[in-house]
């Protein structure tokens, strides 16, 4: 029996490429017979023709499943749906903008033959990307690696191939706010890179703001590190120390030296750094305190509106 792949897609409003990304991930499929296929388009709450065109796709191939989130819920608990509905031996993860190159599907395939769980397209330039975002990226993942025992993969994004018992372990993080990234690097299992350069868009603009780009690492970070509460603990300490050797000084320099004591200015000063100090641990207090209140009420993930699929493919039995 051929061994079944899913093509996994998250897809928010991308009216203007999708037609022409299953074109070209249709061009890859019918390279070969060894395998079946499945595409798997997750509609996240897109509010232009996105569903409609996936709707009229899978009219003329019946390859094509689809998964009708309620409402946005986020890429990443997109991709959470994506794993829940997925059909195949193996699942591909990949974008609908065609910044990643669906020819480098077989790549990752034949490493999975050979053996790898976790087979991951490694980005060695980014076209169309700012300095800025290029280097806040750099930043943000030097820091998130030093602050966690955990190997997190750089220069690394969603698209990669996972084989089925990766999926399985996935499907079982029933996380609410989600760094799937994290996750990836935090299952472990055989993985492989493989290298490529990654193009601009198609068409349209990117969903990731900086906004969303800061509290997406804002989730790496309290997801997989407790660095955050420690510093805070280290800096407390060491404003302690500090303030218990000034008082000393000044008490010194008072009844030994007879100097007065500065008033209004260092005063204030002192209040507002301490305040200031004080208002940033309890931030990071409450970034923690905020994530165990939402996984605490244990609501659904994610709803589906609606759900499509071929039923003449095989279904794969959880392991």
């Amino acid at each position: 029996m051929k061994k079944l792949i899913t093509i996994m897609v998250p897809v928010y409003n991308e009216e203007q490429v999708i037609e022409e990304f299953y074109s070209r991930v249709n061009e890859v499929t019918k390279r070969t017979d060894e395998y079946n296929f499945e595409i798997l388009f997750v509609n996240d709450g897109s509010i232009d023709k996105t569903l409609a065109i996936i709707k009229k796709l899978r009219n003329s191939d019946h390859r094509i499943s689809y998964i009708d989130l309620s409402r946005n819920f986020g890429k990443e608990v997109a991709m959470l749906a994506g794993f829940d509905y997925s059909k195949g031996d193996a699942v591909v993860i990949i974008d609908a903008d065609l910044q990643d190159p669906p020819e480098l599907i077989y790549d990752m395939i034949s490493y999975w033959e050979q053996g790898y769980d976790d087979v991951y397209a490694k980005r060695i330039d980014r076209q169309g990307e700012t300095w800025l975002k290029k280097s806040t990226s750099k930043a943000f993942y030097r820091l998130l690696k030093k602050t966690t025992t955990i190997p997190i993969q750089q220069d690394t994004g969603d698209f990669r191939l996972l084989d089925r018992r990766c999926i399985n372990a996935l499907r079982q993080i029933r996380e609410s706010q989600r760094y799937t990234k994290g996750l990836f690097s935090w299952l472990g299992f055989k993985k492989k890179e493989v290298l490529f350069s990654r193009d601009q868009r198609l068409a349209g603009n990117t969903k990731w703001n900086y906004t969303k780009l800061f509290n997406l690492a804002i989730e790496g970070i309290t997801s997989f590190t407790t660095y955050p509460l420690k510093l805070s603990s280290y800096l407390g300490l060491l404003i302690s120390i500090g303030a218990f050797i000034y008082m000393f000084v000044i008490i010194i320099k008072t009844l030994v030296l007879g100097e007065s004591v500065s008033g209004y200015p260092s005063l204030m000063s002192v209040i507002l750094f301490l305040g200031g100090i004080q208002l940033l641990s309890l931030g990071i207090i409450g970034e923690y305190l905020g994530r165990i209140f939402n996984e605490t009420k244990k609501r659904p993930v994610y709803l589906v509106q609606e759900y499509n699929d071929n039923k003449d493919l095989v279904v794969h039995e959880n392991e």
